[in-house]
């Protein structure tokens, strides 16, 4: 399984980014190979429109199963993702990267 997470850091003890679209990295881990790769997305901050499906293809070039992210994706990026089969997980504002993946692996994020 691979995990995306809004980030405002390259560590675990990083913040998430509530925001999806202008996210500022993805963090981005591979359980089965025990992996963490990140992407610097801060270049987005730069778009005037489109930020959202523009971050959702940037995304899906990841090959990810699960995004989680703290207010969630807007309505135009929310479609263009539900077209992509990946799992959207809410509610992990105010958490570090690792808050957010034990809070998934309990079941206490809520999937949109």
């Amino acid at each position: 399984m691979r995990l995306l997470f809004t980030s405002k850091g390259k560590n675990w003890d990083d913040q998430i980014d509530p925001r999806f679209g202008r996210t500022e990295f993805f963090f981005i881990y591979d359980e089965e190979k025990d992996e963490v790769n990140v992407f610097d997305n801060r270049e987005i901050g730069n778009v005037a429109h489109g930020a959202g499906p523009q971050t959702v293809q940037k995304m899906t070039e990841f090959n990810v199963n699960v995004l989680i992210t703290g207010n969630g994706p807007g309505g135009n990026a929310a479609q263009v993702i539900s077209q992509t089969g990946i799992e959207v997980y809410v509610g992990a504002s105010n958490m570090t990267i690792k808050e957010a993946y034990e809070t998934y692996k309990n079941g206490n994020l809520q999937k949109v």
